[in-house]
């Protein structure tokens, strides 16, 4: 096999896909890129046996067709380091890979194509088209709030819901909980539910971050797939129930503050600043149209912060995690917050007025 491409051909690439492959691996071939050189075109895949990338580019010269696996950060590392508009050639000579560029020379030890795993995908049961913004928007909104190792394996992962008429993400870790909707459907389609991984949930935003290609959404009973642009990714499901999710949406929260995101953001970060560092927690006293917001730590360090509120209700004090209300304000993008709460031992309902495709749920804590 050998292949001629310019650096920047192949740079995202090599880098995205390099993003998959895991540093410890129990497979030694896991630690490596699958490089097919096949009708013109270069397929790179990479894989940790849950989450697999394939980039294809065809703006390589290929010299001779053929296919092995070469380590993955070291022809990353390498690719990088090169000065750019390098002109950059592989040749796979028995059991290493040649890799020049101008005086540069690295020999880099191969394994077998044959020995690479592929994620089992199958057909998909649902299609869906989407642009690249709505699925972007569908994970920032809630990425934050899974779950990171929890023995509640199917809370260590983000819940997809397609029906005909809305696309939603729901993500929670048992303390919070956070969804988002976009109004995209698959025309047809019934009520259908797949956990998706974190890891595949990460790798997906990395693939989202550049560019404006639409996406390509395909849902089956043990995975999803993704394709955008020359970019596949296919993720296994995580198999498991996620929880009833509406159940936890407070309906009757009729005490409701609206503030200044902004102004509030930096309250609390202030306040976070004196805040228990194990449990992060704030009590917030609300009286008419001022919030106070108190932290204070084992040292007896205190802090308070006054804010301006718009406020209808009896005098309350309800504690939370400040770092939970902090992402949730980190991740709107609207001037107000509005946070609804039915008393002070409730779950805060957040919201910003006029958006509402987005909802998240905090637990109080017990201050």
């Amino acid at each position: 096999m050998k292949f001629t491409a310019v650096r920047e051909a192949l740079l995202r690439p090599l880098q995205l896909v390099t993003g998959v492959v895991e540093r410890r691996q129990t497979l030694p071939v896991l630690a490596n890129l699958l490089i097919v050189a096949e009708q013109g075109t270069l397929s790179i895949t990479g894989t940790d046996l849950e989450v697999e990338l394939v980039a294809v580019e065809s703006a390589v010269t290929i010299e001779q067709e053929g296919r092995t696996t070469i380590p993955a950060r070291k022809l990353t590392d390498i690719w990088r380091s090169l000065p750019e508009g390098a002109e950059v050639s592989v040749q796979v000579e028995g059991d290493r890979a040649i890799v020049r560029s101008g005086r540069s020379r690295f020999s880099l030890a191969t394994l077998p194509a044959a020995d690479f795993p592929k994620v089992e995908s199958g057909p998909g049961d649902l299609e869906l088209q989407m642009s690249k913004h709505d699925m972007q928007h569908l994970l920032d909104q809630v990425s934050f709030s899974m779950a990171q190792q929890d023995v509640r394996y199917f809370l260590n992962g983000m819940l997809l819901e397609v029906t005909s008429e809305y696309t939603r993400t729901v993500a929670t870790d048992g303390h919070r909980l956070a969804t988002c909707t976009v109004h995209v459907g698959a025309p047809g389609a019934e009520r259908i539910q797949a956990i998706v991984p974190r890891k595949g949930v990460l790798e997906l935003g990395r693939l989202l971050a550049d560019g404006d290609e639409d996406i390509t959404l395909h849902v089956g009973a043990n995975h999803i797939r993704v394709t955008r642009g020359s970019y596949t990714l296919t993720s296994k499901l995580v198999d498991g129930k996620f929880p009833d999710y509406e159940k936890v949406i407070p309906k009757d929260a009729n005490r409701t503050i609206v503030g200044d995101r902004e102004t509030l953001k930096q309250a609390f970060h202030r306040a976070s600043i004196l805040s228990n560092e194990k449990y992060r927690g704030v009590r917030l006293i609300i009286e008419g149209n001022q919030l106070t917001i108190q932290a204070n730590n084992p040292e007896q360090e205190e802090a308070e912060e006054v804010v301006t509120i718009a406020y209808e209700g009896e005098r309350m004090e309800i504690g939370f995690n400040v770092t939970y209300l902090q992402d949730v304000l980190n991740v709107l993008d609207t001037d107000e917050v509005r946070l609804s709460v039915s008393d002070a031992n409730s779950s805060a309902l957040i919201e910003g007025p006029g958006k509402e495709d987005a909802v998240f749920v905090v637990m109080p804590m017990r201050l």
